[in-house]
């Protein structure tokens, strides 16, 4: 299984990746000032894309812009993934020409998300989802072949997928010439927390990311057992998941719009959890 990320960055593929990414769907026009909110308390990876019906991506990029203003830092010291998302995920507002192949659409969506977030390069850039539940269709693989393309110019650092499943991903896998660097799913107890797609990942050296794992999840990790951790480590049940994601080798992300969830969050790095204790939260549907 994966190998533990409980290291506040990692190397993949010779890009400092934050082992756990501030994430920021739906939060409108709220999107910039909790940007920088969650950069003040200590995040240095974000996620977003370039879909308006769920992100607003330019006020991530006020935000990054006005933190690295304030702080003296520069764009090196953030990690900033965006995602291309077709048509049929989107509202009215499109980033690109609807009537363009998918490879213009993949341009004209990422050069839009390189101006949103005012910087000339991204550290990864996903397919937000494949065109169909079943398979890849010549779509995704005209909108991956553009994605690559970005790679080999250089604007984009790392290229990876979202809410993908076991047989697409082993499809994209088989049939890429530039591997995924990056797996986004929704991050499901029930399923032993993505078992199938995980172990795949770590077959193939690609990093998986978890979303949603404590709102998805509220039933099983309102457990009694689950809680009695948290009691042990004298922390919240939410800093213990994230611990346990890293533990595991997932790389959480938390999009919670609170300034004391966000530094407790971060405290997942303070604590640790005995082998029996992953176990239990490992195997926690099972409790059920």
């Amino acid at each position: 299984m994966p190998t533990s990320l409980v290291e506040r960055d990692l190397n993949l593929n010779g890009v400092r990746v934050p082992t756990f990414v501030y994430g920021t769907a739906w939060k409108e026009e709220r999107t910039e000032s909790l940007v920088r909110m969650a950069l003040g308390a200590g995040f240095r990876g974000i996620d977003t894309a370039n879909q308006r019906r769920h992100y607003n991506e330019a006020g991530v990029g006020a935000a990054v812009r006005g933190f690295m203003e304030e702080e003296g830092i520069g764009r090196e010291s953030l990690y900033l993934q965006s995602k291309f998302t077709y048509a049929a995920g989107q509202d009215h507002r499109l980033p690109y020409d609807p009537r363009a192949g998918y490879a213009e659409q993949v341009r004209q969506s990422a050069e839009s998300s390189l101006a949103h977030l005012q910087t000339d390069y991204l550290d990864a850039y996903l397919l937000h989802g494949p065109s169909t539940p079943y398979g890849l269709a010549d779509a995704d693989w005209e909108a991956w072949r553009a994605m690559e393309a970005l790679w080999r110019a250089g604007t984009v650092r790392m290229i990876g997928v979202s809410n993908v499943n076991v047989e697409q991903l082993q499809q994209l896998i088989d049939g890429a010439e530039v591997m995924p660097a990056i797996v986004q799913n929704r991050c499901f107890a029930r399923t032993r927390w993505d078992a199938e797609v995980r172990v795949l990942c770590h077959t193939h050296g690609v990093l998986y990311q978890g979303f949603s794992l404590l709102t998805a999840n509220a039933r099983e990790l309102n457990c009694e057992p689950v809680r009695r951790i948290a009691v042990r480590l004298g922390c919240s049940v939410a800093r213990v998941v994230f611990r346990f994601c890293l533990q595991l080798g997932i790389l959480p992300l938390t999009g919670t719009t609170d300034e004391g969830h966000m530094r407790d969050d971060l405290g997942a790095y303070d604590i640790e959890l005995r082998p029996a204790e992953m176990e239990l939260i490992e195997e926690v549907i099972q409790l059920y």
